[in-house]
């Protein structure tokens, strides 16, 4: 492990800054929208953000490899297909549109650094040092593939 990559499961970051979302969002620079609303918002961005986490969980279990965040050296198969030709992180890209969803639910601008806070953590301490143990295992085609799909939408 290098200094900087730490190990901690994505969706537990996901709930960290989303208990942290909640937590400075009732500091109430509110932006005042109708509960109906703020719920409906949620709902259908996190569905949205479900529905690109379990497709990438899918591509992975088609073609049996390998989902373990932790463990990208244990990857059989390069997967490009299905959700995979849209973005090379869906299930990322699903933890976010979840905390995107939970903004709107907030309705707080204290709440809206979140997901970019998500972003910015995960790409740091997830995807770039699984992009590099792919990019040493999978050679051109993994080259190829960054060049085509782009790593978030």
């Amino acid at each position: 492990m290098r200094a900087l990559e730490l190990k901690i499961p994505p969706p537990v970051v996901a709930f960290l800054v989303g208990a942290a979302m909640w937590s400075v969002s009732e500091q109430r620079i509110s932006l005042e929208l109708p509960f109906t609303v703020r719920l409906a918002a949620c709902v259908v961005i996190a569905v949205a953000g479900g529905a690109f986490a379990l497709a990438g969980d899918l591509e992975f279990k088609r073609a049996r490899t390998t989902i373990n965040p932790f463990k990208p050296e244990n990857s059989t198969t390069l997967v490009t297909s299905g959700i995979y030709r849209v973005t090379r992180n869906p299930m990322y890209v699903g933890l976010t549109l979840v905390l995107i969803g939970w903004a709107a639910f907030l309705c707080s601008a204290w709440a809206l650094p979140g997901p970019v806070v998500f972003v910015l953590y995960i790409t740091r301490f997830q995807i770039v040092p699984e992009e590099r143990v792919l990019a040493g295992k999978f050679g051109a085609a993994y080259a190829q593939y960054t060049a085509r799909v782009r790593r978030w939408l």
